[in-house]
């Protein structure tokens, strides 16, 4: 018969007294350590609380962000506006006939159409129209290939334009992804109830698709960026 000898720590322990202290163990003897299913929870449900704030952070950011580079660019364009205005004598405004550019055709007075006190979503045809022809006479480029063959009044960054199967521009894209609002129908219906200004309104929507309420409390258009 082999007698077990026992560590010195562990000498003293009565037979069939369970061992507890680790140095007692047997060597060699598998030692197990896992968490509970409460602790995995709350690990669990932390994690998934730092990944919302993250995100959302990250979100926030990119809102900024996306704001702060239209309010850039619609001030650019304004001022491009203004020096077509000095060597023109009037704003940009048409075209006086309909103008095909690509797989578009611009109708008469595409920008006297909308109104930016009634019209908010810029995935309608009126917000493009009048947005590709502010595009033509601003970059020179009167077919949509990106190519000037007039003189050019600001040059466009690819990220600027929204383009169609086909590579032709159709409409000038904001950080959101929508056309930009060009509108000179105040100038063009001498009624000073419709748009914001007697020369042109430039604006971006922001990523809203919603017109302005025609009566009641405006929560759209506030929201707006705008040269107004």
């Amino acid at each position: 018969m082999i007698k077990q000898v026992l560590p010195r720590s562990c000498r003293g322990v009565r037979r069939g007294e369970r061992l507890t202290n680790l140095k007692c163990a047997r060597r060699g003897e598998p030692r197990y350590s896992a968490f509970t299913l409460i602790e995995l929870i709350v690990v669990v449900g932390v994690i998934i609380i730092l990944a919302g704030l993250v995100l959302s952070t990250a979100g926030y950011a990119r809102k900024k962000s996306a704001r702060a580079r239209a309010e850039t660019e619609i001030a650019a364009i304004s001022a491009a506006c203004e020096n077509y205005k000095a060597d023109n004598g009037i704003y940009i405004r048409g075209p006086a006939a309909a103008m095909t550019v690509g797989n578009t055709t611009i109708p008469v007075n595409a920008t006297d159409v909308v109104n930016a006190k009634t019209s908010g979503n810029p995935n309608s045809p009126s917000f493009g129209n009048a947005s590709l022809y502010l595009y033509t006479q601003l970059s020179g480029d009167s077919t949509g290939l990106q190519q000037p063959t007039n003189k050019s009044y600001f040059s466009f960054k690819p990220q600027m334009l929204i383009l169609d199967t086909s590579g032709f521009v159709t409409a000038l894209r904001d950080p959101f992804g929508n056309s930009y609002g060009y509108s000179t129908i105040q100038a063009g219906t001498q009624d000073a109830t419709k748009g914001y200004n007697p020369t042109f309104d430039l604006w971006s929507t922001v990523g809203l698709t919603n017109d302005p309420p025609a009566s009641g409390t405006d929560t759209i258009t506030p929201q707006w960026i705008k040269n107004w």
